[in-house]
């Protein structure tokens, strides 16, 4: 494997526990980030998607991050990414600066997503401004690739200019695309020069074999050490393929259960044991037929690799 980045390694794109008045319950916080370090996560990534990112609002994350660091108190090599990107340039650079200052060691930022036909022009002076005005030395940015999200794509072009303009504190992106040939093509071009934390789960291996440093998923929420596995054996040259076949039983129900938030936290308190958390609007709790089949249909295969 190449040489890695200090962010490379496996994230949970964590959940955001949310109480029944849809305020952000930070009490549970720390002791969530606790049980994922415990389970092999190398860090988490705060307001993601699936940490429903673009409903908190700038207060909101602050005071998340000040719960988060403590994490460091019982795992102090966990890493913190923030997600902080935002329509908004001056929000974006105001909630960026303040991760940071906060304990951050890197934030995972999305393209100004309301506008979503601009040019390579635009968008590399957004990110620039953003940079420039708001990540410290030794601090890390990676976009967000996210387009069926974000509706706005990351170039190939766009991410070697950012690289070329800041080759330290332009870190790479975070690749949601779900595309192999995507993730193929990131590696082709650039090798381990960008960090790449993949966002599918099924294309963590495919994903590590062309240059990639690690993943950032939603699985990890539940199955973290099924994806550390993948990158343990991979590290060591070893064959993850039987690793990456377990992981893909499992990403392949949850895919029939979609979004991420509303089936994570409705299966979360039995197969882990934490309270349940609200999701805040416009979505929705599910049903508890779809939770129980959710659960069994997991559990099938939890009986027979114990992961």
């Amino acid at each position: 494997m190449h040489a890695q980045h200090p962010l490379a390694g496996i994230y949970a794109a964590a959940l955001t526990p949310f109480r029944q008045d849809y305020s952000v319950d930070l009490d549970q916080i720390n002791p969530f980030l606790n049980h994922l370090a415990s389970r092999d996560c190398h860090g988490a990534l705060l307001f993601g998607t699936t940490g429903e990112g673009p409903s908190l609002g700038v207060q909101e994350r602050f005071s998340a991050i000040r719960e988060a660091v403590k994490v460091r108190k019982t795992f102090p090599e966990f890493k913190l990414l923030a997600g902080t990107g935002t329509p908004s340039l001056e929000e974006t650079i105001e909630i960026t600066r303040n991760a940071f200052e906060l304990g951050c060691e890197g934030v995972v930022v999305l393209p100004p997503y309301y506008f979503r036909k601009v040019s390579d022009e635009g968008l590399f002076n957004w990110f620039a401004q953003v940079i420039q005005r708001a990540v410290p030395e030794g601090g890390y940015l990676l976009g967000y690739h996210i387009p069926a999200q974000s509706g706005v794509p990351l170039s190939m072009d766009l991410l070697a200019r950012l690289k070329e303009a800041f080759p330290e504190k332009f870190a790479g992106i975070k690749d949601s695309s779900g595309d192999p040939d995507h993730a193929a093509a990131l590696g082709k071009r650039f090798g381990s020069e960008l960090l790449v934390l993949n966002g599918y789960d099924g294309l963590l291996l495919h994903a590590l074999e062309h240059s990639a440093g690690g993943a950032i998923t939603a699985m990890a929420n539940l199955y973290s050490p099924l994806l550390d596995q993948v990158w343990d054996i991979f590290s060591q040259d070893g064959d993850a393929l039987e690793a990456q076949d377990e992981l893909n039983k499992r990403r392949l129900i949850l895919d029939k259960y979609m979004p991420f938030p509303p089936i994570l936290k409705a299966v979360l308190p039995e197969m882990r044991g934490f309270s349940r958390w609200e999701l805040r609007p416009p979505l929705l709790s599910l049903p508890d037929f779809v939770r129980d089949n959710c659960i069994r249909e997991l559990r099938a295969c939890d009986v027979q690799v114990n992961d």
